[in-house]
């Protein structure tokens, strides 16, 4: 890869055209995909993609005007003192507020780029061309805050997180829970009723664990197939079964461990403690992402688990 400092005036404007017109692609791209869940965020990329268009059409001129028709393939990707970044489909996967940071960065990093470049160089023309490069970055990270300003005003901003904070919750937090519940609360049964069956640690954990993988696939299958999500909002099913199952399976798991423990009776205080911090939370899950009071969940979350655990007492002890 070549270094930054050994490209000509002419590598460097055939630089600058490239780089704006890949920032002009990413923009496009940022638009038409999240077009339909956040239109006001899509307006903006849209706005400044023809930024982007735009000033590349001027360094296309100057170019011209300066070294002729031709302009060399050079991209940021073949220098090696150039920022990295990530892919824009990396990016929008992350959600909408990695998106418009994401955008900002692209400005910010290129005009700290260009100035350091300018620091580095002694000739007085590609100085002032790196220059010029910064003071155009500059003023389009001022354009697209411009933009946001006007498209995206403080209300429909929120609008679009409360949006993006809904969708997480329905697709992931809500089957996490769900498995995580049936983990944790389900399974105390069949291991606590091992255990003072036999009073065997490696007993009780084996139940507990083949309980858990159990539990995981069955409920990863019973969320995966519930609905495919396109009506409901809630996102693929495979993706929601592996959460489901994945929380159901660490569910169970988290009280079965401590019966690697020997000894019987620091095994079973170990899986009490483990019990009462997975049932605790649960509950402030439901209270963060539910809007559930506290108390409430801690009651209901505590109340049910305490009849399992009983039962599991009570059966094991019979």
């Amino acid at each position: 890869m070549r270094k930054f400092s050994s490209l000509t005036d002419q590598e460097i404007l055939a630089l600058a055209i490239s780089n704006e017109e890949e920032d002009g692609r990413i923009y496009s791209d940022f638009a038409y995909a999240i077009r339909e869940k956040y239109p006001d965020t899509s307006k903006i990329f849209t706005d400044m993609s023809a930024e982007e268009d735009s000033h590349r059409r001027d360094l296309i001129d100057l170019y011209a005007r300066r070294f002729g028709p031709h302009i060399p393939l050079i991209r940021r990707q073949d220098i090696a003192d150039f920022i990295v970044r990530k892919p824009a489909w990396q990016v929008q996967t992350q959600g909408i507020e990695a998106v418009r940071q994401h955008a900002r960065q692209m400005e910010m990093d290129a005009a700290r780029f260009y100035r350091q470049a300018a620091l580095r160089t002694t000739d007085a023309v590609t100085r002032k061309l790196l220059g010029d490069l910064a003071h155009a970055e500059d003023q389009h990270e001022q354009a697209a805050n411009a933009i946001e300003l006007d498209r995206l005003p403080l209300n429909k901003r929120e609008s679009e997180d409360e949006d993006a904070r809904r969708r997480f919750v329905l697709q992931v937090i809500q089957p996490g829970l769900v498995g995580l519940m049936d983990g944790s609360v389900s399974t105390l049964a069949p291991v606590f009723a091992a255990a003072f069956a036999t009073h065997q640690p490696w007993n009780a954990f084996l139940v507990g664990m083949a309980a858990s993988v159990g539990a995981g696939i069955s409920m990863g299958f019973a969320e995966a197939l519930s609905d495919d999500g396109k009506l409901s909002g809630r996102g693929a099913p495979l993706l929601r079964g592996l959460i489901c199952g994945l929380m159901t399976t660490a569910g169970g798991i988290g009280h079965t461990l401590p019966f690697l423990i020997n000894d019987f009776s620091a095994a079973m205080i170990a899986a009490v403690i483990v019990v009462v911090i997975e049932l605790f939370v649960i509950s402030w899950i439901r209270w963060r992402y539910q809007e559930t009071p506290f108390g409430s969940a801690v009651v209901q979350i505590v109340l049910g688990g305490l009849l399992v655990f009983a039962a599991g007492v009570l059966i094991g002890s019979s």
